[in-house]
C-alpha cells in the first residue's frame, strides 16, 4: 500500500506544481494533468501497468459525482435567471441535436456504422465547464450579453442528457427491448424528484439545525451528494442530473456554515478533476493514438465546425442572441471529463462497439481543449465580447483576489501600544476591523472590545495570511427594501454580525463607516464571526 500512496501523493503535487508553472502560458490545466497521467503510464517514463477500464469507470464516475455537484452548487440563479431558458435548451435540445449530427457524420464521412457513429456522437455531445472557466478565469475574460453564465450553466447541466443518450445507445446496441420514451421519464422523472426532494431537505436541516462543530456540515454534505447519485440509479433514474439539480438547490440557499462548504468543495472539485484526468491519460497507450488519429481530427472537425454551431444557432436564433454571443458561444463547447468517462463506461458495456471508442474520444478531447482552448481567449476579444465587470465575491479568499478589498493581521505581542485599548480609541483612519483572533476564539471587533496581548487584529488592507474560522454571509438589499436609505449604524436585525463590505449594483466595493448609506442593489458582506 505504501508505495501506492507515495504515487498518488507524487502526483498530486506534480499536477499543482506543473499547473502554477505552465499556466502562466496559457496552457489548460486539462493537458496538463493528462500529459502527466501518460507521463505514468505504460509507454512512458514511470511505466505503470494499468489498462483496467472497469476500476477506472468506477473511480472516474465517483469523482464526476462530486464534479457535478459542486456544477450546480456554485451556479447562481439570480445571475442564470436572465439566460436560463437559453441554458435549458442548449443542455437538453442541443445534446441532441448535437449528438444526432455527429452521429450522422460519423456515419456518412467517416464510415462507421449507424449505432457507433452516434454513439461517438452521444458520449461528445455535452461541454466541459471545467475547461472553459479554467481558461476564462487564467485569462481573467468576462463575456457580455450574460455569455460566461450561459456557457456555466450549460456546461453543468448537459452531462446528465449526454450520459442518458449514451447509455439509450448502448443498450440498443447490446439489443435491449426496453421502452425508449418509458426510459428517458424514468432518467429524468426520478431524477429531478430525488435532486429536488434531497435538496429541499438538506436545506432545511442545514438552517433548522445548529452544525457548526468542527466540520460535520462537510460530513453531512459529503452523505447527501453520494445519497443523492445512488438513490435514483437503483431504480432506473439519471444520478448526474439527481446530483446537479441537488448542488444547484443547496449553493442557492442561505445558511451559517455555506462558506466552509465552498472550501471544501472547491478543493474536492479540484482534485476529482485531477484524479480523472490523470486516470485518463494513465490509461491511454500511445502507440496506439496515431493510428486514429486522423478519423478523430475528422470528428472534431464535424462536431465543431458543423454539429455544434448548427444546434446553437437552431436554439439561440428564437431569442433573438446576438450573432456574436451565438458564435462563441459555439466555439466555447470544449469536450472534457464527462466525454472520457462516458466513453470507458461504453468500453466495459457489452454493447462496446468495434472502432476503439475510447482512444477516438481521447483524442477528441485533447484536440478540443488544445485547439479550442488556447484560441478562445483571442476569439472572444476578435468578437467583442469581453467584458471588464467583476465576478460575485463569495469568500475571504475571493475577496483578496479583488485589489479593492484585502486583509492585513496584527499580531499584538508583549510590549504592542494597542494592548489594553479599547477598538474604538485606537486611530485606524480608513482602514476597518474585520475581525479579532484570541487563541482558539473569534470576535466580533466592536468599539467597546479591550485589547489583550496575544490577539491577532485583522484590518482590511494587504493581503491577510491567517486561517480564522470566519463565515461570512451576504445579504442582497432588493428594491423596496426598509433598510434602503438607512446607514449602516441603524441598520437593524445583524446585532451580532458587523458588515464587512459594501458591493455596489455598479461593481464598486465599500468599506462601510457608520455613516455610510445602503442603497438599492448593495450585497451587504456580513462577518458573523466563527
Amino acid at each position: 500500500m505504501a508505495p501506492g500512496l507515495l504515487v498518488c501523493s507524487a502526483v498530486i503535487v506534480l499536477c499543482i506544481l506543473t499547473n502554477r508553472f505552465l499556466k502562466r502560458f496559457g496552457i489548460p490545466a486539462v493537458l496538463i494533468f493528462i500529459a502527466l497521467g501518460m507521463l505514468f503510464g505504460s509507454e512512458g517514463l514511470v511505466k505503470i501497468p494499468f489498462d483496467n477500464f472497469g476500476m477506472a469507470e468506477n473511480i472516474c464516475c465517483t469523482a464526476l459525482i462530486f464534479i457535478m455537484f459542486y456544477g450546480g452548487f456554485g451556479t447562481s440563479f439570480k445571475e442564470a435567471k436572465p439566460i436560463l431558458p437559453k441554458a435549458v435548451l442548449l443542455s437538453t435540445a442541443g445534446v441532441v441535436i448535437t449528438a444526432g449530427l455527429t452521429g450522422l457524420f460519423c456515419h456518412y464521412i467517416v464510415g462507421m456504422s449507424l449505432q457507433e457513429g452516434l454513439l461517438v456522437g452521444a458520449v461528445l455531445s455535452s461541454t466541459d465547464a471545467a475547461s472553459v472557466f479554467s481558461i476564462l478565469r487564467s485569462k481573467k475574460l468576462n463575456l457580455k450579453e450574460g455569455t460566461a453564465s450561459l456557457l456555466e450553466v450549460e456546461s453543468g447541466s448537459n452531462d446528465p442528457f449526454a450520459y442518458m443518450l449514451t447509455i439509450i445507445i448502448l443498450n440498443w446496441m447490446a439489443g435491449g427491448n426496453e421502452n425508449i420514451l418509458l426510459l428517458i421519464a424514468e432518467e429524468v422523472g426520478f431524477g429531478l424528484l430525488f435532486g429536488a426532494g434531497l435538496g429541499i431537505l438538506a436545506v432545511k436541516i442545514l438552517k433548522s439545525h445548529d452544525l457548526d462543530t468542527g466540520g460535520i456540515e462537510t460530513i453531512l454534505m459529503i452523505a447527501f451528494v453520494l445519497f443523492s447519485y445512488a438513490a435514483p440509479v437503483l431504480i432506473g433514474g439519471n444520478g448526474y442530473l439527481s446530483v446537479y439539480l441537488f448542488g444547484f438547490i443547496v449553493g442557492n440557499a442561505e445558511f451559517k456554515t455555506k462558506i466552509s462548504l465552498v472550501h471544501f468543495f472547491d478543493n474536492i472539485d479540484r482534485l476529482a478533476q485531477m484524479l480523472i484526468f490523470f486516470l485518463l491519460g494513465l490509461l491511454v497507450f500511445p502507440s496506439m493514438l496515431l493510428p486514429i488519429l486522423g478519423t478523430s481530427v475528422l470528428i472534431f472537425i464535424g462536431l465543431t465546425f458543423i454539429a455544434r454551431p448548427v444546434a446553437v444557432f437552431l436554439l439561440l436564433t428564437p431569442f433573438r442572441s446576438s450573432w456574436r454571443q451565438q458564435a462563441l458561444t459555439a466555439f466555447s463547447g470544449l469536450r472534457g471529463a464527462a466525454s472520457a468517462v462516458f466513453a470507458i463506461i461504453a468500453v466495459v458495456s457489452p454493447g462496446y462497439a468495434q472502432y476503439d471508442v475510447y482512444n477516438i474520444v481521447f483524442c477528441v478531447a485533447i484536440i478540443s481543449v488544445a485547439f479550442q482552448g488556447l484560441l478562445l481567449p483571442f476569439v472572444a476579444e476578435r468578437l467583442d465580447m469581453v467584458d471588464d465587470s467583476q465576478n460575485v465575491m463569495k469568500t475571504f479568499s475571493d475577496y483578496q483576489d479583488d485589489q479593492e478589498m484585502q486583509l492585513i493581521q496584527i499580531r499584538l505581542n508583549p510590549g504592542h501600544r494597542y494592548i489594553g485599548k479599547y477598538l474604538r480609541d485606537l486611530n485606524l483612519g480608513d482602514v476597518l476591523a474585520v475581525l479579532i483572533e484570541r487563541g482558539s476564539e473569534t470576535i466580533i471587533p466592536r468599539g467597546d472590545v479591550l485589547l489583550q496581548e496575544g490577539d491577532v487584529l485583522v484590518l482590511s488592507g494587504e493581503t491577510y495570511q491567517g486561517e480564522a474560522d470566519t463565515l461570512l454571509d451576504e445579504i442582497k438589499i432588493e428594491p423596496g427594501d426598509t433598510r434602503t436609505g438607512s446607514q449602516v449604524k441603524d441598520i437593524k436585525g445583524i446585532e451580532n454580525a458587523l458588515i464587512v463590505l459594501i458591493r455596489r449594483a455598479d461593481g464598486n466595493t465599500v468599506v462601510p463607516k457608520g455613516d455610510t448609506v445602503i442603497q438599492d442593489g448593495d450585497v451587504l458582506v456580513v462577518s458573523r464571526g466563527g
